[in-house]
């Protein structure tokens, strides 16, 4: 998804409003077509959908500030931070003592991984307004998670909801970005692909998981898209493994794998 945005970025006049917009639009209309789940009527999904709005236009906005690295290293790492507090004031959800493990593995799994695939470019500059739009990204995706967490009766409903009322919240601000894209086979994929694979399909399963699993847990695995970024980053554009990055990958791994299985058990 980082790669895809900032590539949308490097060849089209769409800013991260623009982005967002059609990345929840085709992600409602792939996720209508395959389910055929149309949004309902909770109340409820009004603050979803302004949530998803929030953090992934944030996220968006870090990553044309910052760069990839820094947006990612941020948003992914404190996302389950956030989540973790929150699921034990509101949900009362605990860690016990191989979560909490778990969490701390991932993270360090997540930093590792960055840090190993950045390298010393300019992509690696934080500034201050990138890391905040990074925090405030985790914390709308933290703050989604755990309202889904509580209301998880209808997951694909609820992805199709949000995905509609998100796009709606962002049309007035991405209409003064300017919110035509050029029309070239490069960016119809890029935007096909967005709409599809890291939206539909990932959101799609994302809200269902929330109806088994405890919502940190959720975060947690959900942080394996850094690990899913670094392998098409190999087989699609011929990118080297460096020794970290392969080492920040196994620990990543490693933490998402235990932590499911000992869930579940």
């Amino acid at each position: 998804m980082a790669r895809a945005g900032s590539l949308l970025f490097q060849s089209t006049s769409l800013g991260p409003f623009g982005v967002s917009l059609w990345r929840y639009l085709l992600g409602a209309l792939f996720l209508i077509t395959i389910v055929r789940r149309r949004p309902g009527t909770h109340r409820r999904l009004l603050l979803v959908g302004v949530g998803m709005a929030i953090y992934q236009t944030a996220y968006f906005g870090a990553i044309a500030t910052s760069g990839v690295a820094i947006a990612t290293v941020v948003t992914m790492g404190a996302t389950p931070l956030f989540t973790a507090v929150g699921g034990r004031l509101f949900l009362g959800e605990r860690l016990d003592r191989v979560g909490t493990a778990c969490v701390g593995a991932a993270l360090l799994g997540l930093v590792v991984l960055t840090a190993g695939s950045s390298g010393a470019g300019p992509e690696a500059t934080a500034t201050l307004a990138g890391v905040g739009l990074a925090l405030l990204s985790a914390a709308g995706y933290a703050a989604v998670t755990l309202h889904s967490r509580r209301h998880h009766d209808d997951p694909y409903g609820t992805a199709v909801g949000g995905f509609a009322i998100g796009a709606l919240c962002l049309a007035p601000f991405a209409m003064t970005e300017g919110i035509v894209p050029q029309v070239t086979l490069p960016t119809v994929a890029l935007l096909l692909y967005l709409g599809a694979v890291p939206t539909a399909l990932a959101y799609g399963l994302y809200f269902r998981s929330l109806s088994a699993l405890k919502a940190t847990t959720v975060s947690v695995i959900s942080l394996g898209e850094a690990v899913g970024a670094a392998a098409l980053g190999v087989l699609l554009f011929g990118e080297r493994l460096t020794a970290l990055t392969a080492a920040g990958c196994l620990v990543l791994l490693g933490a998402v794998v235990v932590l499911t299985v000992h869930e579940r058990g």
